[in-house]
């Protein structure tokens, strides 16, 4: 799904919302805008020529996701039109806790058919909804949840929402059954704490790739049979229509369950403006990576000729790529092939983009009440993934006060990278080391998910919000369904 808006299209919206408010009270409560309205339901996407059942979420229009307007309150309801239990958890949001949308925590999750209303103010940005049960979401039940900001009615700029995901025809359950079972059977196995360079690194598999140290990091798990770009391959990819000479926001989303993608702008270089929702100093470039569960904001401006310019998903460390066309009215789209000449690399292998982003309104200065490290381990056979090296079913509460600073250090000591997620918070980086470089102090991106590789070490600081207990888990899917789970608990 790709939604354009421009400045006329906010203005608009922004004088009916203007009109409705001054209204006298008594009319604004009979013509307030009723609820948005979303379904959790089953659809088919045409993949490949072949026919794919999948989740979605499903607005009041018929198309996914949801757009709120500046000063809108996120007032949803959410309906359960599958015909099993699911949840949905609001990403980057900082709802009430028994509206975050982990199942049991403390709400149950929605039985086939029921119905539930979600209300609160919601934080401007790009972010998104999907399932907390992870085979679902490996089955595409995630859309875009973006909220307009004030700025972004000022600026004159298309906007352009772009969600990847990967997908197979291959059940969860049966990815997971064969996930440690040896290479192309629906995962890769390449050991756990191995040691040896990876051979035949430039001409064939690349799902693990040599480094830290000589030891071989495990890329990716999974071979995916398709990797989507608003719902569609590059085999029959969305053409954007843009103006020439314009200027272009892309809000674009990684909801893939188990892929880490570099965003390729190609030929136009890009700025990268925020992460995770949050503003950044602004970050120029043409290649741009991010993990699973994170979001990245580039503005692009176009040339003043007619043209065409793809913006390109590529998978870490293979050559399968995705992605959308930005093309004028008079533009000449060239088919662009799904495999590229070569690997794209291992994402942020040192660190070195984490490492440039700076928050462009960084958490105020205090002393930190509580500061713990987080272990993050795991092998690839058996396939297991745990934090303090326990799973779920085992874990031990990270315990803080409410209102205090806190500091957490995820120290990733497996071979496989961890994008680590936190409800109910918005943490900055504030710490990045890895073999060689040690720990150094930086004054990183606002963020809700942070990568951390191999190796190496990540430390986020923030503030403890609401008396609770907020979920902190690995966003790669197969890691969470094994249980690299766990909980703050801020108490009162």
């Amino acid at each position: 799904m790709t939604t354009r808006y421009t400045r006329r299209q906010f203005m608009a919206t922004s004088a009916a919302s203007m009109a409705a408010l001054s209204l006298p009270a008594v009319l604004r409560a009979q013509t307030a805008v009723p609820q948005h309205k979303l379904r959790a339901a089953s659809r088919v996407l045409d993949i490949g020529g072949r026919a794919a059942n999948v989740f979605g979420l499903e607005n009041a229009r018929g198309g996914q996701g949801l757009i709120l307007d500046p000063g809108e309150r996120f007032s949803v309801r959410l309906e359960n039109a599958l015909d099993i239990k699911t949840m949905i958890h609001w990403h980057g949001q900082i709802p009430p806790n028994d509206q975050d949308g982990v199942p049991d925590a403390p709400m149950p999750a929605l039985r086939p058919g029921e119905a539930r209303d979600y209300d609160f103010a919601p934080l401007a940005g790009t972010h998104w909804m999907h399932s907390h049960m992870p085979v679902q979401e490996m089955q595409l039940l995630a859309a875009p949840l973006i909220v307009r900001s004030d700025e972004d009615l000022a600026e004159d700029r298309q906007e352009v929402v772009l969600i990847l995901q990967d997908f197979s025809f291959t059940s969860p359950d049966e990815l997971m059954a064969n996930i440690d079972h040896g290479p192309r059977h629906g995962a890769m196995d390449h050991g756990a704490m191995g040691g040896g360079m990876m051979s035949g690194m430039m001409g064939g598999d690349h799902g693990g790739m040599a480094g830290m140290n000589g030891m071989e990091m495990d890329l990716n798990d999974i071979d995916f049979d398709a990797y989507l770009a608003n719902d569609r391959t590059l085999a029959d990819p969305e053409i954007v229509r843009v103006e020439r000479g314009g200027r272009v926001k892309l809000r674009i989303i990684n909801a893939a369950s188990a892929t880490v993608f570099w965003i390729d702008t190609g030929g136009i270089e890009g700025r990268l403006v925020a992460v995770d929702g949050h503003a950044v100093e602004p970050l120029s470039g043409r290649r741009f990576g991010f993990a699973m569960g994170q979001r990245l904001d580039i503005e692009l401006d176009l040339p003043a000729a007619e043209g065409a310019w793809p913006i390109l998903a590529l998978r870490e460390g293979e050559r399968e790529r995705t992605g959308i066309i930005l093309a004028t009215p008079a533009g000449q789209v060239s088919k662009v092939v799904e495999l590229g000449d070569e690997a794209a690399p291992a994402f942020d292998y040192d660190l070195a983009q984490e490492a440039s982003l700076q928050a462009a309104d960084a958490m105020p200065q205090r002393a930190t009440a509580h500061s713990e490290m987080v272990m993050l381990g795991g092998t690839m056979s058996p396939y297991r993934w745990t934090i303090n090296d326990r799973t779920w079913g085992e874990h031990v509460p990270i315990q803080v006060r409410s209102g205090g600073r806190v500091e957490l250090m995820f120290h990733n000591m497996s071979m496989m990278a961890h994008p680590m997620h936190l409800h109910g918070h918005v943490f900055q980086v504030v710490g990045i080391g890895g073999p060689g470089i040690g720990m150094r102090r930086i004054n990183g991106a606002m963020r809700d998910t942070v990568h951390i590789p191999p190796m190496s070490m990540v430390t986020i600081a923030f503030d403890t919000g609401e008396a609770a207990r907020w979920m902190l888990h690995c966003h790669h899917m197969p890691h969470l369904i094994t249980g690299m789970m766990t909980e703050l608990v801020v108490s009162a």
